[in-house]
C-alpha cells in the first residue's frame, strides 16, 4: 500500500492595490486636460488672426512652457500647505497622547464602540493599540483625521506630474504645426483624440471600460 503526504497547502497570493495616496493621479489628470484645452484654444485664436504659420508654433510653445510652470508651482503651493496643515494636526495630536494618554484611550474605545463593538471588547482593542507611543499616534492620525501620518503626499510629486501631464496635453494641438500641417481641422481632430485618449487611459487605472471614460 502506497501512502501518499498530504501536500502543503500554498496560501492564495494577496491581491495588490495601486498607490491612491501618492497625490499624483488628480494632478496629472487636471494637467493633461487643462494643458490640452487652453493650448487648442491659445492657437486656435492665433491661427484666426494671424494665420498658421510660426506665429501659432511659438504661440503654442509659450502657452505649453508658461501653463506647465503654472499649474506645478500652484500644485506645489497647494500640495505643501496641506500637508503642513497635516503634520500641524499630528504634532497636536502627539502632544494630546503625551499630556492626557488615558483620556486619547478613552477616544479611541468609544470610537471602536461606534462602530459596533462592546465597551469591553473596545476597551481591550484601544489599550493593545497605545501601548506603543508611535503606533498609538498612527492609529489616532488615522481614525480621527484620517490621514496616515507615514504616507503624506508629496509636494514634489504633485507638481511634477503636474508639470508633465500638462506639457503632453498641450503638445497635442501643437503637434501638427510642428510637422507641417497647416489646418486648424488637423489639430481638432488630435484634441478630440487626446481628450478621447486621456479619458480612457483614466478608465483603464480605475477599472472602468475604456471606451466609456473616452466619451
Amino acid at each position: 500500500m502506497t501512502i501518499e503526504l498530504a501536500r502543503p497547502h500554498s496560501p492564495e497570493k494577496h491581491h495588490s492595490h495601486r498607490d491612491v495616496t501618492g497625490g499624483w493621479l488628480r494632478p496629472a489628470v487636471f494637467g493633461a486636460m487643462d494643458g490640452l484645452v487652453s493650448n487648442f484654444a491659445l492657437i486656435a485664436g492665433v491661427v484666426g488672426a494671424a494665420g498658421a504659420g510660426r506665429g501659432a508654433v511659438l504661440a503654442g510653445f509659450a502657452g505649453l512652457v508658461a501653463g506647465a510652470c503654472s499649474m506645478a508651482a500652484g500644485e506645489y503651493t497647494s500640495v505643501k500647505s496641506q500637508t503642513e496643515l497635516m503634520r500641524a494636526e499630528i504634532a497636536v495630536e502627539r502632544r494630546e497622547l503625551a499630556r492626557n494618554p488615558k483620556g486619547e484611550l478613552a477616544e479611541l474605545a468609544a470610537l471602536y464602540q461606534e462602530r459596533g463593538l462592546d465597551p469591553e471588547l473596545a476597551h481591550r482593542v484601544a489599550e493593545g493599540l497605545s501601548a506603543d507611543p508611535e503606533q498609538a499616534l498612527r492609529v489616532h492620525v488615522r481614525e480621527e483625521l484620517g490621514v496616515d501620518p507615514d504616507d503624506l503626499p508629496s509636494p514634489y510629486v504633485a507638481a511634477g506630474s503636474s508639470f508633465c501631464a500638462f506639457a503632453a496635453g498641450a503638445l497635442v494641438p501643437l503637434a501638427p504645426f510642428l510637422f507641417g500641417a497647416s489646418g486648424l481641422v488637423v489639430a481638432v481632430v488630435m484634441s478630440v483624440l487626446g481628450l478621447f485618449g486621456f479619458g480612457a487611459a483614466v478608465a483603464r487605472m480605475t477599472a472602468r471600460p475604456w471606451w466609456l471614460g473616452g466619451l
